[in-house]
């Protein structure tokens, strides 16, 4: 907090901070880029029922989808939902099924404020939209501590959709970071419940951009594994090399941005994306 008490935002572009502020842009535009990249291919990948590329983001033809649009009508419902969801829950603040409901509601308010850009087709979240999905994270994480091991499916599809939704919205690279880290560990209980081609190749996307090739490279054995031929299992292994490729990327520009905050790397800076520079999705 500065001496005058104004916050120094995001978007301070005095000194230093341009080229910090570079690095957190281009390392969040490979999160919108991979987004892009899930509208391709998830229809290819998402075979086999729930936890399909395109479910897991919200945007597959179930319900709660960003593909919706932002209807008015529609969110203005959810959120009086939420807000009388939320009055009960001022008797029994850990009634289980209240706290399920009332995430459920959130995301999907979030969902019904969500745009989608006619041109693109990449989906524009609202700064209310961002406003529900905050909340619903709220609920889901006091609706885990009372569900345990054994989460609703549907519900934590949702949530590991929203994290990564987060991610790509978030104001700072360390609030991307830890939303992605959420989404990657929320997309593991999906696994976990409904595997499927579309739940590790998710699984896997989240994984990588989350650090942890590991067990991104796991997940995508996984997902090979339940492909029904080698050609589609061949077909999964190069597309998701395209996220790996992108998530080590995104793994550079956390390193250049610690650099950077330690007073180094401001050569490295100037031109941060290199390579991928004007890559489309």
């Amino acid at each position: 907090m500065a001496k005058s008490g104004e916050r120094r935002m995001l978007f301070d572009t005095r000194g230093r901070r341009r080229g910090v502020i570079k690095v957190i842009y281009a390392s969040l535009a490979i999160l919108m880029t991979a987004g892009l990249l899930l509208f391709g291919i998830g229809g290819e990948l998402a075979g086999g029922g729930g936890g399909g590329l395109l479910d897991s983001i919200g945007l597959g033809g179930g319900g709660g989808g960003h593909g919706g649009g932002g209807t008015t009508d529609a969110s203005e419902a959810l959120e009086d939902r939420a807000e009388n969801i939320e009055r009960r829950l001022q008797e029994n603040p850990n009634d289980e099924a209240l706290l399920l409901a009332l995430a459920r509601a959130r995301f999907n308010a979030g969902n019904a404020l969500t745009e989608v850009d006619p041109a693109t087709g990449q989906p524009n979240i609202t700064s209310e939209g961002r406003a529900q999905f905050e909340q619903g994270i709220q609920a889901w994480r006091r609706y885990l501590k009372q569900a345990g091991a054994d989460p609703s499916p549907a519900a934590t599809l949702l949530a590991a959709g929203t994290f990564f939704s987060l991610a790509q919205t978030s104001d700072t690279f360390a609030e991307a970071v830890a939303n992605i880290e959420s989404a990657a560990d929320t997309q593991q209980l999906v696994a976990d419940q409904r595997p499927s081609v579309g739940s590790f190749s998710t699984l896997a996307i989240y994984d990588y951009f989350a650090g942890d090739f590991a067990a991104g490279d796991r997940a995508v054995k996984q997902a090979q594994g339940m492909a029904s031929s080698k050609s589609e299992a061949k077909a999964i292994k190069t597309q998701l090399a395209t996220f790996r490729k992108r998530g080590k990327l995104f793994e550079k520009q956390k390193r250049q941005l610690a650099r950077a905050q330690r007073g180094q790397g401001r050569e490295a800076l100037q031109d941060p994306f290199g390579e991928l520079s004007g890559a489309g999705g």
